[in-house]
C-alpha cells in the first residue's frame, strides 16, 4: 500500500543503522557491567537519536528528489514526524544513561569500576586528540540542547499549540540540531568513522548540517514560490468554507490534479499547505483553493482574501495524482476531503481518458445545496457517478456502504481523502476484504 511507504522506509533505516552499529561495535559481545553497558548503549542510542534528526532536518528542506521515492510530500512529513519522536524517545534513553547513571550511581543502585584516563594515548592521530580535548565542551552543550529540543519537539505534538508559533519555534531546531551534530561527532567512538556506520553517518551529518543552514537561511521551498492575485472568490457560510479564485503570474510550472501547494496570505503567519481544486490550464493561469474554517488562520481566511489581494503560492507538492493504471476506480472524499477529486473531475472533463470508470462518494455532514450542485455538474461533465452521502440523513459511510453501491469493486483503486481515523477504518476494512496491498492511496493531509 503507497500509504505505508513512510513505514517501510522508517523501519528499514533503523534495521540498517542497527545492523551497522552492532558491526561496527563488538563490544556488545562481550560480558557486561552496568556501566560496560552504559557505554556501548550511549553510542548505540546517540547513534540512533542523530541520524533520525538528521534525516528529518533533510526532509524539513522540501527536496523534490524524494517525493517520489517517499510517494509525495505528505508522507514525507508524516516520515518527518515519526523521526522526530523517535529522536526524542531515544534522546531520553541516552539522556538517562549519561545523568540517572550518575544519580543511581550516587544512590548506591550501581558500582562504577575504575575509571580509564581520560588524557591522550600514545597512537592517538591529531584529530581523535583534538575530539578528545574537546569532549566536556560537547558534553555540556549536548545536555543543553537536548532539554531544548524536547521543548520543542513536545510543543509540536501538541495540536494545540498555535501553528503560527509552532512554524517559528520549530525553525529553532535547526541551530539546535547544529550544536548536536557537534555534541555526536566529538562523542562518537573514534573507530566508527572508519567502519561502514561512518561512512554512512558522514553523509547524513553533512546533508543535515546543509539542509539546517538552508532552514536558518529562509530558502525552503524558496525556488518554487510565485506570486498570485485573488480575482474571485465564494463563500458557503453553511459549510464554513470559501473557495479562492488566482489568478498566478509567469513561473508557475504547472500542477496535476490533486496536488497541493503552500499558500502565504500573511507573511507573519507564514505558509499553510491547501490542496488544489482546480486543474491547470497555461492560457489561464488560474488556481483555484476550497478552504475550511478549521482554525484560527483558516477561520480568518474570508476576512483575509479579498479581491486584488497579492499573496504567494508554493509548489506544486503531492503524488495524490490518481495514476495506478486501473479503469475502475472508487473516490472518497470526506468534508474538505473533497477538494482534489474536484480538481480530477474538471481535468477529466477537458481530458476525459477512455475506458474508465469512477464512483465519487462525497460524505458530509451538512448539505448545501449550491456546493452540491456545483459538484453534481462537475461530476456529469467528467462521466464520473456522484454519490452524495449526508450523514444526519444516509447514516455513516463505510466499507459495508460502499461496496454495496459498486459492484465489481474487487479490480477497483480506492482513493481517499479525509480524516485520519475515517481512513484508517476504510482502509482495514477494504485489505479485510481482500483488496489488493497497493490499491488504496491516502492523502496524509497533515504536515505537523
Amino acid at each position: 500500500m503507497r500509504t505505508l511507504a513512510f513505514q517501510r522506509h522508517f523501519a528499514a533505516g533503523l534495521l540498517l543503522l542497527t545492523g551497522l552499529w552492532l558491526w561496527a561495535d563488538p563490544r556488545w559481545l562481550q560480558p557486561q557491567t552496568y556501566f560496560g553497558f552504559r557505554a556501548v548503549a550511549m553510542q548505540y542510542s546517540g547513534v540512533i537519536a542523530i541520524a533520525a534528526m538528521s534525516v528529518a532536518m533533510i526532509l524539513a528542506t522540501r527536496p523534490r528528489w524524494l517525493e517520489t521515492p517517499l510517494v509525495g510530500l505528505d508522507k514525507m512529513y508524516r516520515l518527518h514526524k515519526w523521526l522526530g519522536i523517535t529522536a526524542l524517545g531515544v534522546s531520553v534513553i541516552h539522556w538517562w544513561l549519561g545523568q540517572g547513571s550518575k544519580w543511581m550511581a550516587q544512590w548506591g543502585w550501581v558500582t562504577r569500576g575504575a575509571r580509564p584516563p581520560r588524557g591522550s594515548a600514545p597512537d592517538q592521530g591529531v584529530l581523535q586528540a583534538w575530539l578528545g580535548s574537546q569532549r566536556h565542551l560537547a558534553e555540556t552543550v549536548g545536555e543543553w540542547a537536548f532539554y531544548a529540543v524536547a521543548v520543542l519537539l513536545v510543543l509540536a505534538l501538541v495540536k494545540r499549540f498555535p501553528y503560527k508559533l509552532f512554524a517559528k519555534t520549530h525553525t529553532w531546531m535547526a541551530a539546535l540540531y547544529l550544536a548536536l551534530v557537534f555534541h555526536s561527532v566529538v562523542l562518537t567512538q573514534f573507530s566508527y568513522w572508519a567502519q561502514p556506520l561512518g561512512w554512512l553517518m558522514l553523509p547524513l551529518l553533512l546533508g543535515g548540517v546543509a539542509s539546517a543552514v538552508w532552514v536558518l537561511a529562509g530558502r525552503v521551498g524558496r525556488s518554487r514560490q510565485v506570486r498570485a492575485t485573488v480575482v474571485a472568490r465564494q463563500e458557503y457560510p453553511a459549510l464554513k468554507t470559501l473557495e479562492t479564485e488566482l489568478l498566478v503570474d509567469a513561473g508557475w510550472p504547472g500542477h496535476q490534479a490533486g496536488q497541493f501547494a503552500f499558500l502565504t496570505v500573511d507573511p507573519k503567519e507564514g505558509p499553510h499547505p491547501f490542496t488544489m481544486a482546480s486543474a491547470w490550464d497555461p492560457a489561464t493561469r488560474r488556481l483555484r483553493f476550497v478552504t475550511k474554517a478549521l482554525g484560527d488562520h483558516t477561520g480568518q481566511l474570508p476576512a483575509l482574501l479579498r479581491e486584488g489581494q497579492r499573496v504567494t503560492v508554493e509548489g506544486p507538492y503531492g503524488r495524490f495524482d490518481f495514476d495506478d493504471g486501473r479503469s475502475r476506480q472508487i473516490w472518497v472524499g470526506a468534508g474538505i476531503g473533497i477538494t482534489p477529486f474536484i480538481a480530477r473531475l474538471k481535468q477529466l472533463a477537458r481530458r476525459p481518458v477512455p475506458g474508465t470508470e469512477i464512483d465519487l462518494f462525497h460524505a458530509t455532514t451538512v448539505l448545501d445545496a449550491a456546493a452540491i450542485e456545483k459538484l453534481q455538474q462537475d461530476a456529469r461533465a467528467a462521466g464520473v457517478r456522484l454519490h452524495v452521502w449526508v450523514d444526519g440523513r444516509d447514516g455513516l459511510l463505510d466499507g459495508e456502504r460502499i461496496r454495496a453501491q459498486v459492484p465489481g469493486w474487487q479490480q477497483a483503486s480506492v482513493w481517499f481523502c479525509g480524516p485520519a481515523g475515517f481512513g484508517r477504518s476504510l482502509v482495514q476494512d477494504f485489505m479485510a476484504r481482500g483488496l489488493p496491498s497497493g490499491a488504496f492511496h491516502q492523502e496524509l493531509f497533515e504536515m505537523r
